[in-house]
Parts: structure tokens; C-alpha cells; sequence
């Protein structure tokens, strides 16, 4: 899973919590419940403005078990650790800014080229097969050797095999060739579209053309 989808999906569920627990909290303290005579969650203690959120009597019974401190710290512990986590992953860039391109027989010179230079004309020499619909290119990192992950979205009826074929001796090898590159390894993901099934002739429940769906 990509990270921009995790951070989404993340972000969407901290959201959705917060809002949640923010309209209870609120309800209770402007005396909601009462007013508009809605019954709170059986679980929720804050259901007036003068009612704490916890009891005297529920942090006492809480602190006095043996349970309690253990399950605070380890709770606290995880939850710091996988906010670390995250702020680690977000800083960390998976990308290349840039390449070095090799100069033989030449000392004291250091070529670079932009790493979303490469990406487009990879993704423009794959995009020019009537077939594809559309193709992204990334360059990233690797321990031994930057390499190339590439998406390509094929039409119905498309041929994978084909694509490979052609992405190899075509895009791939033109860019090791321009740049003098010994190898440039690359993951390639290919999606095939479904053609929309025709429509019925005759029928009742006729809602409108399906739209082709991603396999």
C-alpha cells in the first residue's frame, strides 16, 4: 500500500474518532441530551454540564486495580512509539530527487539528471502504445542501485506480454542507453480493464452503462 493511501486512510479514522467524541463532548456540555430529548450511548458518562467526564468513584476503582498503571504506560508507550513511527515514514523519502550519469574518462566531473525528467520520458515512451491508458513511472531507491516502479492501465483486450516486451526494449532500454547505466531495474504492475457488458435490450431495471472496472 502506497503512502499517501495510509496516510489517508489514517488521518481519515483519527478524524472520524475525534469528530465523534468532540459531538458527544459537546452535547453533554451545552445539555443536549435533555433539551432535544436524545439518549446518549449507554456508555458515555458525560450526558449533563455538571457531570464529569469520570467519576470519583470510577478513578479510584480504576487506580486501585493492579491492571490499571501497566495498561497506562503500555497503552501510552505504543501509542508514542507508533507516532514516531509515522513521523519517521514521513520524513523518510522513498524517491530520488536525481541520478548520476557516468562519465568515463573524465575526472572531476559529476552529471546528474532529474529524477522526474527520466520518470516522464519513461512514461511517455510507455503511453505511446494505442493499448494503454495510462502509465507513472517513479524512480526510488534501492541498497544496491536505484530502480524504477512503474503502473501501467491497460484498455480491454490489452496484451500484458506485449507491454513488458515493449517497455523493455523500448522505454528501459533507451534510458540505460542515455545514461550509460549498466543496469536499471525495474517492478512493472499491469491492470487490464474489463469491457462494460452490453446492455440488455429489453428490460426493466435498465439504470445506464456500467463503467469498466479495474481487475
Amino acid at each position: 500500500m502506497r503512502r499517501t493511501v495510509v496516510n489517508r486512510v489514517l488521518l481519515g479514522l483519527v478524524g472520524a474518532v475525534l469528530l465523534g467524541v468532540g459531538v458527544l463532548v459537546l452535547a453533554g456540555g451545552l445539555d443536549l441530551y435533555r433539551r432535544l430529548g436524545v439518549h446518549p450511548p449507554h456508555w458515555w458518562p458525560l450526558t449533563s454540564p455538571d457531570q464529569p467526564v469520570v467519576s470519583a468513584r470510577s478513578r479510584g476503582q480504576w487506580v486501585a486495580s493492579a491492571w490499571w498503571w501497566p495498561t497506562v504506560i503500555g497503552g501510552l508507550t505504543v501509542l508514542v512509539a507508533g507516532m514516531a513511527w509515522w513521523l519517521v515514514a514521513q520524513l523518510r523519502r522513498s524517491g530520488l530527487p536525481s541520478i548520476a550519469v557516468p562519465t568515463p574518462g573524465v575526472s572531476g566531473l559529476r552529471l546528474r539528471v532529474g529524477a522526474r525528467a527520466l520518470e516522464e520520458a519513461l512514461e511517455n515512451g510507455t503511453a505511446v502504445l494505442p493499448e494503454v491508458e495510462r502509465a507513472g513511472v517513479r524512480l526510488v531507491r534501492a541498497p544496491r542501485h536505484p530502480r524504477l516502479r512503474g503502473a501501467v492501465r491497460l484498455r480491454p483486450g490489452g496484451d500484458p506480454a506485449a507491454l513488458v516486451e515493449h517497455f523493455e526494449y523500448g522505454p528501459r532500454a533507451d534510458a540505460c542507453g542515455s545514461l550509460r547505466l549498466a543496469e536499471l531495474p525495474a517492478d512493472l504492475r499491469i491492470r487490464v480493464l474489463q469491457a462494460a457488458p452490453a446492455e440488455p435490450r429489453h428490460g426493466r431495471g435498465r439504470r445506464g452503462r456500467r463503467q469498466p472496472r479495474v481487475e
